[in-house]
């Protein structure tokens, strides 16, 4: 996850760097006035940008805008030693607004936020999904996923080398994918269609699949054999 940090306080940069760091978050590029942002941001891409909102020349407020202008996708999150900015912040299309000194706890819960508008609007826009595993985050393209599988209150998404996490229902992924050539064939399972090798009947009617390029084969539930086998029969038509 590409993340820029802009403040003018040195001490600043280095701790809100190391606080995401800890969470995770290891693509970070650093400036300490909004002119050098504005540069970077011209010739660079970002998911996220931590902006301090009192800085010489050009509050953050203003530097906000013209990155959005530059690059609509960009997250904004404002950070300040004032409370009293709060309302213009969230105005300027800011996702949190964090008062210093800024914590883990608000950190986390801020990227909790971002995940939350991210796997929504990438999924929407044909795009990525943040995912973490340990103490990596992971921008997956929906193209890319195998298949997805319920792990309590996360699910699991399966892609050529790895696995992540996603704090996310089974079932909320399954409307947010909705559209997309995905299907669940089972309460705990959706797959890429797209990424079916073959199917093999077992007992009770269920299907075993399996993928191109993986070695992993999952299970349908009866049920769900039966609404696959007539979801393919339409597409098939």
């Amino acid at each position: 996850m590409k993340t820029l940090i802009v403040d003018d306080e040195k001490l600043a940069l280095s701790r809100l760097k190391r606080l995401l760091e800890e969470e995770g978050v290891t693509d970070i590029s650093e400036c300490n006035n909004p002119i050098d942002a504005i540069k970077l941001v011209s010739k660079e891409k970002f998911d996220i940008a931590f902006l301090d909102i009192s800085m010489p020349n050009m509050s953050g407020l203003e530097l906000a805008n013209t990155i959005r202008d530059i690059n609509p996708n960009t997250f904004i999150i404002f950070q300040t030693a004032y409370s009293e900015h709060a309302l213009e912040a969230f105005q300027s299309g800011g996702v949190d607004y964090l008062l210093k000194p800024i914590s883990n706890e608000s950190i986390k819960k801020a990227l909790e936020k971002i995940e939350k508008f991210m796997v929504k609007e990438d999924i929407d826009s044909s795009k990525r999904i943040m995912a973490k595993r340990g103490s990596k985050l992971y921008l997956i393209d929906i193209d890319d996923i195998f298949y997805i599988k319920a792990d309590l209150d996360e699910v699991i998404i399966k892609i050529k080398n790895t696995d992540a996490y996603v704090r996310k229902k089974i079932g909320d992924m399954e409307k947010l994918l909705k559209g997309k050539n995905f299907f669940r064939i089972h309460r705990s399972c959706i797959v890429n269609v797209d990424k079916i090798k073959s199917m093999q009947s077992m007992e009770q009617s269920k299907l075993e699949i399996s993928f191109e390029g993986i070695d992993d084969v999952v299970t349908s539930s009866k049920d769900g054999a039966k609404e696959f086998r007539e979801y393919l029969e339409k597409r098939i038509l």
